[in-house]
């Protein structure tokens, strides 16, 4: 059965949003020093970049900030014919590893870093050619009418018995990127720090014990969040600054933050990129503590910086991916794992989900 093309949260954060405007790529001439090209996701998103980080990099230090929405296909193309006219991708780690497998990202100049101290960032968050910019996660989503007086289920196990906890639910379609194998180990008593490498076989058994009980498995964070808003389902996994949106708006729902699963968007540098000094500042000024703080107060979006969370007021923190507390009860998906075994999850899943 051919399966449709459809718009997820790999497409908009590794792989460009389709619903943005034409990539734009300049061509011509190389442009002048005084400009950084950065490969950006659009939106709101873009938005408060643009306000947080952007804006402010070019009144510190004059150097123009050039947004263009690309795809990984057009990046990956851009790399192959030796014409890269961008500087910084930022997108979804999964999609930067996937540049850095193709060769395509040069190392970050950490040592010359004069806004950032680079061990303010976690080892975890930080690689010889990434960094992490900020995180988000995928929770354990409730309504609170459903589930009034904190009768929600407070970890997998419990949203696994849809016997005590009745009530229809929706978990991670395969196009939304990834399908939700970890949380089905977790329910089938994995511990959150044994959770990879993941036992495909073990994930799926779990899965189709809660199948019965599923009635969606999502493909878009717009999709998750309707039926979450319409009442669809009482209960589902779900990206926590969807949720976190529509709740702010009046929704009648909330986040468990139990057993959350941590995941990261993230800059790359390109290889003789046509502003290499000027994207080597960049990322150095975007990771100080006051421009990382921007998108944990506009969308919910946690710094990586750990010294942004003082910038931030106690009620921003405590809806925050990352923040000291909530980190305690998260666990960190393993883009790496997913990178070499996505082909072989994809092709169980095509079969199980007709089953």
């Amino acid at each position: 059965m051919m399966r449709r093309s459809v718009l997820t949260r790999r497409n908009i954060l590794v792989t460009g949003a389709t619903g943005l405007a034409m990539p734009f790529v300049r061509s011509g001439p190389a442009r002048a020093a005084g400009q950084v090209v950065v490969r950006n996701p659009g939106g709101v998103y873009s938005d408060t970049q643009k306000k947080f980080v952007y804006d402010p990099f070019t009144k510190e230090t004059g150097i123009e900030v050039v947004i263009v929405a690309s795809t990984m296909a057009k990046m990956l193309a851009m790399v192959k014919s030796g014409s890269t006219e961008l500087d910084v991708a930022d997108a979804g780690l999964d999609g930067l590893i996937t540049l850095n497998k193709a060769g395509a990202l040069a190392p970050i100049d950490y040592a010359s870093w004069k806004h950032t101290n680079p061990d303010d960032i976690a080892k975890e968050y930080r690689t010889a050619t990434t960094i992490g910019l900020c995180l988000y996660a995928t929770v354990l989503g409730y309504n609170k009418e459903t589930f009034a007086g904190d009768k929600q289920p407070k970890n997998w196990v419990e949203f696994w018995d849809a016997k005590a906890y009745p009530g229809a639910r929706m978990l991670a379609d395969m196009a939304s990127g990834t399908p939700n194998l970890e949380f089905a180990l977790i329910a089938d008593g994995v511990p959150m720090d044994k959770i990879f490498p993941i036992d495909i076989d073990r994930a799926f058994k779990s899965m189709s014990r809660i199948k019965p009980a599923i009635k969606k498995f999502w493909d878009t964070g717009a999709l998750s969040a309707q039926m979450m808003a319409d009442k669809d389902v009482v209960l589902g996994s779900i990206w926590n600054g969807r949720l976190q949106a529509i709740a702010d708006k009046g929704a009648p729902l909330a986040i468990e933050w139990n057993q959350h699963m941590l995941q990261i968007q993230a800059y790359g540098l390109f290889k003789d990129g046509p502003n290499t000094k000027a994207a080597q500042l960049f990322l150095d000024y975007a990771m100080s503590p006051k421009p990382n703080s921007g998108l944990g107060l506009e969308i919910n979006y946690g710094p990586i910086n750990r010294k942004s969370f003082d910038l931030l007021p106690p009620a921003t923190i405590a809806k925050l991916p990352g923040s000291p507390e909530n980190l305690k009860r998260s666990f960190l998906q393993d883009v790496y794992w997913w990178d070499e075994h996505r082909a072989k999850v994809n092709s169980i899943w095509s079969t199980w989900i007709l089953t």
